[in-house]
């Protein structure tokens, strides 16, 4: 039967596959006797050679994919998987015991999982690790319960998960995932950002899609107008086809605009950039005519390993981007972690309102050995573009003065040692704490630039958690309170000579750039899958005319009134 479930457009166009769910199975066991020992071995033996199998493929693609030092992680699984120490016992237990081999495994497994843990040794504690996902593998098969694995897929699929993690939407595989549904998020959440940097359709906050959807089922992931279609009816199927490719012919249309200049009707010019999370995003930061990378968010150099990387590994990746981009301006965001964003491998405290807590430059200020890093690694990198950096998080004067000071004591210590550092490098703060809005006048004296991150400043305007779809009416970026922060930026940045831009997701949305491009804002730096549209719309556009608009808009009393003034001027 066809359903329709409502959620929120997290990322523009149509997909129709069939649901693949990344979900955990349940793999609880309990104990039970058996008659024939020798058939129980059998089965256990057979599924630890499935498991074998299976960890070579992942193993062998994730070399092929990722590089030596992701498969290593599952060179540990194999040879754990293949250990007559862990293997051994199991065997005795079902034979001398006559129980099913999902609880002697369990129940072995457990006990090697504890005594690994209580271990001081950190290699040590890491075996346990392994055992445990190696265990949840053999289980799973002996279980004959399927653990997703959404790097393996080779057929196109849709995928339908609770949420996704920024490392879960890291392993997507581009070539099969067409689209992806989540029960939580908003249009913020970080599974919404990566689904429009990799240009996948995605409806996110729908509440129900994993207990609405089977493995199988085709689905239609609408992420223009947030719905997602269960087995729909062959007329549905053939409309949303006609739809698909009316998309792509209004893409094509975009895509005539890739090496045109970003300019009002008019005659202003302003600069339409991208947010990038890896060097991998630069091919989608060119072909959609990017004039610049207004957001690097390096966090994930530090995501989907157990370690941090290095300085050599982090210059290679701040180069091979400067680089890339010849010359344009790239700004790169120092380390901003916490909050959705976690490393295992840190054990960070956990805390009752991480967004609220111990993250970005909060955390870097603290743990300066890693802050120091990646300042050098981006120092040394400098002279292969046009860098320029900028702190995120910043709520006072006295943050920005001591990460100033901590750069330019790392750039000394690289000069006096013989290396090469550009002799101009802006810093700029993230503007995303409605107290740094307000005191933007005083923070204008001291930064080169600001960059507004809209997502988490309408989050802390509004009190209202961009994670919780529950309250995701609050998610209000043409609220006049917000609207009234970012002019309050702008104009400070403009009254002592810097440029402000913006990096949240409202620079690319549609509603908001008339308004903005009236408040004077001279970057925008948005998904790079958003530029075209967005360099379409401005060309349409009078600075002049949307000045006036933006002005008037600031005393309207709603969101939903500044959204409806916006369209009835834009569409007249």
């Amino acid at each position: 039967m066809s359903t329709i479930l409502k959620g929120i457009a997290a990322s523009n166009g149509i997909a129709i596959a069939k649901a693949y769910r990344l979900i955990e199975p349940d793999l609880s066991v309990e104990k039970k006797t058996i008659e024939s020992t020798g058939d129980e071995l059998a089965r256990f033996k057979q599924a630890v050679e499935v498991s074998k199998t299976e960890l070579q493929a992942i193993r062998d693609r994730a070399e092929k994919e990722l590089g030596a030092d992701k498969a290593a992680i599952f060179d540990a699984h194999l040879l754990v998987v293949s250990d007559p120490e862990l293997l051994g016992p199991i065997e005795d237990k079902i034979s001398s015991e006559s129980i099913n081999a999902e609880f002697a495994l369990k129940e072995t497994a457990d006990m090697f999982v504890t005594m690994f843990e209580q271990m001081d040794n950190e290699y040590m504690k890491e075996r346990a690790s392994d055992i445990r996902d190696v265990t949840k593998r053999v289980l799973s098969h002996l279980l004959g319960v399927q653990i997703p694995n959404p790097s393996m897929v080779q057929e196109e699929v849709i995928i339908i998960a609770e949420d996704l993690t920024p490392s879960d939407t890291a392993q997507l595989n581009r070539q099969f995932v067409k689209g992806f549904t989540t029960d939580i998020g908003g249009r913020t959440s970080h599974s919404a950002i990566m689904a429009r940097s990799m240009e996948i359709p995605a409806v996110v906050g729908t509440k129900e899609a994993t207990a609405s959807i089977n493995n199988g089922d085709l689905v239609i992931v609408d992420g223009i107008n947030g719905e997602v279609h269960i087995n729909p009816t062959p007329e549905v199927v053939e409309n949303y086809k006609k739809e698909f490719h009316a998309y792509n012919e209004q893409k094509a249309e975009w895509a005539k605009l890739v090496n045109e200049k970003s300019v009002s009707r008019d005659g202003h010019h302003v600069e339409l950039a991208a947010n990038i999370g890896t060097p991998k995003d630069l091919e989608g930061v060119i072909n959609n005519g990017g004039e610049g990378v207004g957001l690097y968010r390096t966090e994930f150099l530090y995501m989907g390993r157990d370690q941090l990387p290095t300085e050599d590994e982090q210059f290679e990746a701040y180069k091979a981007v400067l680089e890339g981009m010849n010359g344009n301006p790239v700004v790169v965001r120092t380390l901003d972690i916490g909050g959705d964003k976690e490393l295992p491998y840190l054990e960070l405290p956990k805390e009752m309102n991480p967004f609220l807590g111990y993250r970005a430059i909060r955390l870097c200020l603290e743990e300066q050995d890693i802050f120091r890093t990646q300042l050098r690694a981006l120092l040394r990198a400098s002279q292969y573009g046009n860098l320029k950096i900028m702190f995120p998080m910043i709520a006072t004067l006295g943050e920005f003065r001591q990460a100033k000071a901590i750069l330019e004591e790392e750039k000394q210590k690289l000069v006096s040692e013989g290396m090469k550092v550009a002799d101009k490098i802006e810093l700029g703060i993230m503007v995303e704490i409605p107290s740094t809005a307000v005191m933007a006048d005083t923070f204008a004296k001291e930064v080169d630039f600001f960059s507004i991150g809209t997502n988490d400043l309408i989050q802390y305007t509004m009190a209202a958690d961009r994670m919780n779809e529950r309250i995701s009416y609050l998610y209000q970026p043409y609220n006049p309170a917000i609207l009234r922060l970012v002019k309050m930026v702008i104009d400070a940045a403009h009254k002592e000579g810097k440029w402000a831009g913006m990096c949240g997701e409202m620079a690319g949305d549609e509603i908001a750039i008339p308004l903005l491009l009236g408040l004077g804002l001279d970057e925008f730096s948005m998904s790079a899958t958003s530029i075209l549209r967005a360099r379409s719309l401005i060309s349409k556009l009078s600075k002049a005319e949307m000045e006036e608009l933006a002005l008037s808009v600031l005393d309207l009393d709603t969101n939903d009134a500044v959204k409806e003034a916006v369209e009835k001027a834009v569409n007249k």
